[in-house]
């Protein structure tokens, strides 16, 4: 037993809890969810427990030396305690609800309360807080609400503390909004009153540990094996991209799959505001902003860090989303050598994608004339991929556009691929395919030069 683990003039006691009941991390969250499922009555109950258990653990432990304590020792201590306060309220409990509120209360103590089990989950995409009640989950691209909830909202500000404190941000009145990121990579938003209304928010977007390839976007049905190759083609040819797309249709998920065609021994440097990029090049220098300090001083933004990446020398420059002045400094880099650039932008279409483009480059507050605006973009930027999440939750590459010059003050653009819906199935599910349009790539001279073999695209035309 730990030295120092239970407060001075404690006895530590041994609970008959061995690590045979340790479970795999999916099997924790299936049995918490299905016990979550409880009618409210039964839930309430559990609740008022777990928290009479939390605070007795919380007045018994010593919680500064908690993290050099061994997990089942930990373990051993708390189930202990869970068999004292139930001895003592004479409260008979079966084995499977002992084992499971003993797992509650390390998640109390090690991570997340309620919502470990949806962290641990591979189903879960996202996880929407609203309020200490109500938690949803998206899995598939369907959102549904959970059994999932908070004993109030001081517990769940005390895990949205928990969260935002572990990587050195706050949260308070003054700061009531906080973006971060969990050890695993996941993105983190919190609000919490005055500016949320109804009682804290809290939105999750799970890091994928094993990101997507262009060959699994193929089997979901996202992309085609035509497509696929045509954009590996891109990016081996050093074409500058724009990924465009509505929140959670996939463009990070994208631009992850097309990366992995860049060459090795090329020198990237990657820059976002959370680092979600999983590039699996050795080469790769990764760039994160930071917010200002409580004083308001000390911020780093991505127009910083991108002019500071064009003095790294860098073969490619890869920002995580463009959402202000810094897409001047990104157009400047693309039209003075950086090649094979990509980046993400949220729009509905296409051409919306320009037009945001062409909006967050006047943000720099210099008075440039419009057609100067558009004319970095069109020649700067060479092809735009549009995805969306459609009405049955899954997401598709709509269209693949190439920005092929201007015409008086517009910038012109062509579908060599586009998404042609043919109806419905029984189920809701939107059918259709990406398919070429027969369109010759304006840059297509380009790609033979970078000696790429266009016959196997089958694009009309060649």
């Amino acid at each position: 037993m730990f030295k120092g683990f239970t407060k001075t003039g404690e006895k530590p006691a041994v609970a008959d809890v061995t690590a045979e009941t340790q479970e795999s991390s999916v099997e924790i969250a299936e049995r918490a969810l299905r016990t979550l499922n409880a009618p409210d009555a039964k839930l309430t109950e559990r609740l008022e427990l777990k928290n009479r258990l939390h605070t007795a653990l919380l007045e018994r432990l010593n919680l500064s030396v908690i993290d050099k304590v061994q997990t089942e020792e930990l373990r051993r201590e708390v189930a202990n305690l869970v068999q004292q306060v139930l001895a003592e309220e004479k409260r008979p409990m079966r084995t499977e609800d002992f084992k499971q509120i003993v797992d509650e209360l390390m998640d109390e103590v090690l991570g997340f309360g309620p919502l470990e089990p949806l962290l641990a989950d591979p189903s879960v995409n996202d996880i929407l807080v609203n309020g200490h009640e109500r938690v949803y989950v998206e899995r598939f691209g369907i959102l549904e609400q959970t059994a999932v909830r908070f004993r109030d909202e001081r517990h769940l500000l005390r895990i949205i503390d928990k969260i935002v404190s572990s990587i050195g941000r706050r949260i308070d009145e003054s700061q009531p909004w906080v973006d971060a990121r969990l050890a695993d990579g996941s993105r983190v938003n919190a609000i919490i009153r005055p500016c949320a209304i109804d009682g804290p928010s809290l939105s999750i977007r799970k890091f994928s540990t094993k990101p997507i390839l262009l060959e699994k976007m193929v089997e979901l049905g996202s992309l085609t094996s035509q497509a696929t190759d045509f954009l590996e083609t891109l990016v081996q040819a050093r074409m500058n991209i724009l990924i465009s797309g509505g929140t959670g249709s996939g463009k990070t998920t994208l631009l992850n799959a097309m990366s992995r065609s860049i060459e090795t021994r090329e020198r990237i440097v990657t820059i976002e505001d959370a680092a979600e990029l999983q590039l699996q090049q050795e080469h790769v220098v990764r760039l994160e902003t930071r917010p200002a300090t409580p004083s308001g001083t000390g911020a780093i933004t991505q127009r910083d860090l991108v002019k500071n990446a064009l003095r790294m020398r860098p073969d490619r420059i890869i920002v995580g989303e463009v959402r202000g002045a810094e897409t001047f400094d990104m157009l400047q880099a693309m039209n003075t050598g950086h090649d094979g650039s990509m980046t993400t932008v949220h729009a509905n279409t296409a051409r919306d994608a320009l037009s945001r483009i062409e909006q967050m480059v006047t943000m720099i507050g210099i008075d440039l004339p419009l057609s100067a605006i558009r004319s970095q973009i069109a020649s700067g930027l060479n092809f735009v991929i549009q995805l969306n999440r459609l009405s049955d939750g899954n997401r598709k590459v709509m269209s693949i556009s190439e920005i092929t010059g201007m015409e008086a003050d517009t910038i012109t653009m062509q579908d060599l691929f586009v998404f042609k819906r043919s109806g419905k199935d029984d189920n809701g599910k939107v059918l259709g395919n990406l398919v070429p349009t027969g369109m010759r790539p304006q840059v297509a001279e380009q790609l033979i030069a970078a000696g790429i073999d266009l016959k196997p695209l089958q694009i009309a035309g060649e």
